[in-house]
């Protein structure tokens, strides 16, 4: 690299560190107050930058939370008793047994499934020994 491309390259690195001081509402950089003011009302607030790291990250954590979801469902599907309605139903005690086998994440996924209408228990969270007799009934296969 040459002297001029050394220098064309280190102007964007600093003229990139200013823009990100300038949007960070922690710096002690002056004009760092002027940064565009956050509106509630806009379709992209609460949410990353596109192409940033954090949107990134966040893609891959659903992608991650997905495929937990649907080994849940399958394994409630393949474990569970069929009903006349379509549905399968296991105990979260027998569940419990069965999918920590598979992962250590089950009342998370059980609670984010139920959230997507594919199953329903009865209570706001499963304790494993206090409701191993709970009821968790498939509604939707994934």
């Amino acid at each position: 690299m040459t002297l001029v491309g050394k220098v064309k390259f280190w102007q964007t690195k600093s003229d990139e560190h200013i823009e990100k001081q300038m949007i960070n509402p922690f710096s002690e950089w002056d004009g760092a107050s002027t940064r565009i003011k956050l509106d509630k009302n806009d379709a992209n607030y609460g949410k990353p930058i596109p192409g940033s790291n954090t949107e990134k990250r966040g893609k891959q954590a659903s992608e991650h939370i997905t495929l937990e979801i649907v080994k849940l469902t399958r394994i409630i599907s393949d474990t569970g008793e069929k009903q006349a309605d379509g549905t399968a139903t296991i105990t979260f005690g027998e569940l419990f047994r069965t999918y920590t086998r598979v992962s250590d994440k089950l009342v998370g996924t059980l609670m984010r499934a139920r959230k997507q209408k594919l199953l329903g228990f009865d209570g706001e969270m499963l304790f494993q020994g206090r409701d191993d007799h709970v009821i968790v009934t498939l509604y939707t296969v994934l």
